[in-house]
């Protein structure tokens, strides 16, 4: 009987012992695959960061680009329009060679460069809406018109021109406990100002947006609703029919520009115009292994150098 009983405990410890032993290989296993799993994790996070590295490299590259092509304008030409080469859009390019050759890793292909620089002031500026804390009653009135034709509230064109006169204001006045105001800097700063929704900045921002100082408009780049919006008596057709003339001979100057509008009894303030920017938008688009990066930034042409104002990723 004490045989059997031993036996019977022999039999129960191996039974244990080999459910043990699964237990610790399954628990192994386990291990070794998370292991596995993280590692996997991490090698993905560095080609992510790496990838987005070689998108910010590229995209450096282009803006640099743009610059130089913007400094050559300037120097060579007195006018700025839409014939000139700045204005022309990067076509997609394939860079997959060049970025392969520059890649620690094989697999980079497919990517792809494209980009447009556009005349910043062939936009309305807001911050023509109000000067050292006054409201500038005739902007307001452009930008009523403007709001007009792309049918939205013009009542929104006071509302934007006193936010930006108090906006003056607080930055030239002491220190306040009281919290101020968003800056506007870009045109999607205008959704802090009250009756600014998404969908009215989206109707005006092929139309609008922000720059540091006063600036009077290009007209040899504005397209057909502004042109409407700053001359009262200028219908929306004439505006097209205007800008559809300039590309094949565009304006040298500004009393060029009224001379041209003088068949149809317009009144100009020629103050508020130019033929020649000083600020223009650079967009940039780089896609590699399907992954897409797009940039904007906002450059300033001086006489000798261009200076970067912002660079936003859209």
């Amino acid at each position: 009987m004490k045989r059997g009983l031993n036996h019977v405990l022999k039999k129960k410890y191996r039974g244990v012992a080999v459910v043990t032993a699964l237990l610790l290989t399954t628990l192994a296993v386990t291990i070794v695959a998370s292991l596995f799993w993280q590692q996997q994790v991490q090698v993905r996070s560095i080609e992510n960061q790496r990838l987005q590295l070689q998108q910010q490299w590229v995209l450096r590259g282009a803006l640099d680009w743009a610059r130089l092509i913007l400094r050559e304008d300037g120097r060579n030409s007195v006018i700025d329009d839409l014939n000139e080469p700045w204005s022309t859009p990067l076509a997609p390019i394939q860079l997959d060679q060049y970025i392969e050759s520059g890649s620690s890793g094989p697999g980079v292909g497919n990517a792809v460069l494209s980009g447009s620089i556009q005349d910043a002031q062939g936009f309305f500026n807001l911050n023509n809406l109000a000067t050292q804390g006054n409201v500038n009653a005739p902007e307001v009135q452009v930008f009523a018109r403007l709001l007009s034709l792309v049918r939205q509230d013009t009542s929104l064109a006071n509302v934007a021109s006193k936010h930006i006169a108090m906006l003056y204001d607080m930055a030239n006045k002491p220190p306040s406990t009281l919290p101020r105001p968003i800056s506007l800097v870009q045109i999607d700063d205008l959704l802090s100002v009250p009756g600014f929704t998404p969908k009215v900045i989206d109707a005006i921002r092929p139309y609008t947006l922000v720059l540091p100082t006063s600036t009077p408009t290009n007209v040899n780049t504005a397209p057909p609703e502004l042109l409407s919006a700053l001359i009262p008596e200028l219908s929306l057709p004439q505006a097209t029919a205007i800008t559809n003339s300039r590309r094949l001979s565009p304006f040298t100057n500004v009393a060029d520009f009224t001379e041209r509008l003088r068949s149809s009894s317009n009144t100009v303030d020629s103050s508020r115009l130019s033929v020649m920017t000083h600020y223009f938008l650079i967009r940039g688009v780089v896609g590699i292994r399907g992954a897409k990066l797009e940039i904007q930034a906002l450059v300033e042409r001086q006489p000798t150098a261009t200076r970067l104002l912002w660079i936003k990723t859209i």
